[in-house]
């Protein structure tokens, strides 16, 4: 306050507060007090990591019209221009709510697009709120730099992570001290990464990278090695503390369970289902492959481990997705050649008449189980929507290819997808009268951001190997707007690979409702015990993942009288993530509490008829369960 101003009061504008929850405006006070500099540190940063579905948007778009109307000194406006700077599959996404929550009239947006250009910007002046794609905004820098903004706001800021990199390089260049960064999704593994995130928004808070490295990462990483000396450990836990410390002064994380009173309920289910004969057969000659002998031998040249990882995966969702490369492997081959030595052997195993245009469902114990419940979805009666979601595109060809063939009409969007499209597509499928039943989801380019309240139902058809992003892709359906009970399936085949990169998933999820999770990155690393793990297959197994939880309940869905019997996980010393010591975290009822939830064997007779799983006892071998109930409706 350089002029001595006098100091008044700043209101949010009523129009806006009677539709903010408790949380959200004390999201917007945070928010207001760390980019004015009223914080006991010295920058004017902010980063916004509140899980998927809390009001990010909201919240921020609250504090922009705020600032752009009024200010502490002489009520005079903070801000007269805001960028927002967002994935292109958002642009139209941040348009469309500014409109919804403060009108057509009060402020003007400038989103740009293919036929909204910066250059029409530059021409005009009353747009005090630019939107532009992270793309278009490397792509037009030279146009944009020259503007002035006040404050920048960065949408899914987990991308800013490196600040080598040329968008964050950019960003900064620009000048604006006020920076919020917004992230649904948990700063993982990877303590430089938080140390970017964090660089961009506060300049030299945390030092030089050199410095934080030295006083923080380096004690951190050490203390959690196997074996470390007691004063090794104690070092890192005063230095992760003191970490935490500094940084909850401008990072504000609040966790979906703060949303369970608005919301209806949700029910999640990991469904078992028992692999086809067909698929034990190519899963067996997969294992007998020179590619995986070599693995369990330490010959990792070429990465042979993650080409074997991927063909059983592929395998899990359908046969007919490593056809075509057993067929080739089938042909002429000199032997040396690493992706055939994988499928080398395979092609006798399909039948001779095997018509690769043609997809049988019965070949794969995932797509029967999928199967059922498409068919009660598109029951008269019901009147739901599903989405569907795979990590791999030619997953959702398979799915496609599914949904052609039994007359279902569905929308697809993938990292094909042009991005000026995106939201047109989502707004088609969730009007209810649109007759799109389905929604083919690829969740590395949809997993982000998109709002498919539409659909009341979710099946996640694979898994990933970081749980971060199935969970995005699960907060798709759950959210605000949604008016319906929510079911969500994560499908996996037992005995299989997939059970194993779940396992991981379950000892890797409690850390996740942290910012920083301080372990090292160890996604593609493995040692020979873990691949000997990795790579066996139980056929005898109703559910190896049940065994690992050490549980004794009788598979009946009913509570285990004695608390202590199932709460610890059984540690295998080759078990996939398994943390090497135990952090404290916040309860996050989530993969890691599988232990409380239902377990039910696959033949239960009296499984739930909103489930959609009747008839399915042939193909379910087990089932975990549980129910998100809302504890208030305000």
């Amino acid at each position: 306050n350089l002029q001595n101003l006098p100091i008044v009061d700043v209101v949010v504008d009523p129009y806006l507060t009677c539709n903010l929850r408790p949380h959200q405006r004390d999201g917007i006070l945070f928010l207001y007090q760390c980019i004015m500099g009223f914080k006991d540190y010295y920058g004017f940063g902010a980063i916004l990591a509140d899980d998927m579905g809390l009001g990010k948007t909201l919240q921020c778009i609250t504090l922009l019209w705020t600032l752009l109307k009024q200010g502490p000194y002489g009520g005079k406006p903070v801000i007269k221009k805001a960028l927002v700077i967002t994935p292109g599959s958002l642009v139209k996404n941040w348009y469309a709510e500014f409109k919804k929550w403060l009108g057509k009239e009060r402020l003007n947006i400038f989103a740009v697009s293919a036929n909204q250009k910066v250059q029409e910007y530059k021409s005009s002046n009353i747009y005090p709120v630019l939107i532009v794609s992270y793309e278009m905004f490397v792509q037009t820098y030279d146009l944009i730099k020259g503007e002035n903004f006040d404050i920048v706001i960065c949408d899914e800021g987990h991308r800013l992570k490196n600040t080598a990199i040329k968008t964050t390089s950019l960003i900064m260049s620009l000048g604006t001290r006020k920076r919020i960064v917004l992230t649904g999704t948990p700063v993982q593994n990877d303590l430089q990464e938080f140390f970017s995130i964090v660089e961009f928004c506060n300049p030299n808070i945390l030092g030089t990278s050199s410095a934080f490295r030295r006083v923080y990462e380096d004690p951190i990483v050490a203390s959690r090695q196997p074996g470390s000396s007691r004063e090794v450990v104690n070092l890192g836990e005063e230095r992760g503390a003191e970490l935490s410390r500094l940084t909850s002064m401008f990072i504000l994380r609040r966790t979906q369970e703060i949303n369970n009173q608005y919301l209806p309920p949700k029910v999640e289910l990991v469904l078992f289902c028992k692999p086809s004969q067909f698929q034990l057969e190519i899963y067996h000659q997969f294992l007998k492959s020179r590619s995986i002998r070599q693995c369990l031998l330490g010959c990792m040249d070429g990465a042979p481990h993650l080409i074997c990882i991927a063909a059983l995966k592929q395998l899990c969702n359908h046969p007919r997705l490593v056809y075509d490369k057993a067929i080739q492997a089938a042909g002429p081959t000199d032997g040396e050649d690493l992706v055939e030595s994988v499928y080398s052997g395979l092609s006798p195993l399909y039948p001779s008449d095997y018509d690769d245009q043609q997809l049988v469902a019965e070949h794969s114990g995932k797509l029967m189980v999928l199967s059922a419940i498409l068919t009660a979805v598109h029951h008269p009666a019901s009147r739901e929507k599903i989405v569907l979601v795979s990590n791999h595109t030619k997953t959702l060809n398979i799915l496609e290819k599914f949904c052609r063939g039994e007359n279902y009409k569905f929308v697809r969007l993938d990292g094909s997808t042009p991005t000026n499209q995106r939201q047109d597509i989502v707004q088609k499928f969730n009007n209810k009268y649109s007759p799109e039943s389905v929604f083919l989801l690829s969740s590395k380019a949809g997993g982000v951001g998109l709002n498919l309240i539409g659909a009341s139902r979710l099946v996640l058809y694979d898994i990933d190997w970081n749980p971060a992003n199935d969970l995005q892709a699960m907060a798709r359906v759950w959210r605000d707007g949604q008016k319906k009970k929510v079911h969500i399936y994560r499908l996996l085949t037992t005995g299989t690979i997939e059970e194993k990169v779940y396992q991981r998933q379950i000892s890797k999820q409690g850390l996740s409702g942290a910012v920083i999770d301080l372990r090292n990155k160890s996604d593609v690393q493995f040692s020979r015990e873990d691949l000997k793990d990795l790579f066996s297959l139980n056929e005898s197994t109703l559910c190896d993942t049940h065994t690992l939880l050490n549980c004794s309940c009788a598979g009946n869905g009913e509570d285990i009288k004695s608390p202590s019997i199932c709460k610890t996980l059984v540690s295998r010393s080759c078990q996939l993530g398994q943390p090497q010591l135990s952090v404290k975290v916040g309860k996050n009822l989530s993969m890691d509490e599988l232990h409380d939830w239902k377990h039910l064997v696959g033949s239960h007779r009296d499984l739930n008829p909103d489930w959609y799983l009747q008839g399915l006892e042939n193909y379910l071998s087990y089932i975990f369960y549980n129910e998100t109930k809302n504890t208030e409706i305000l």
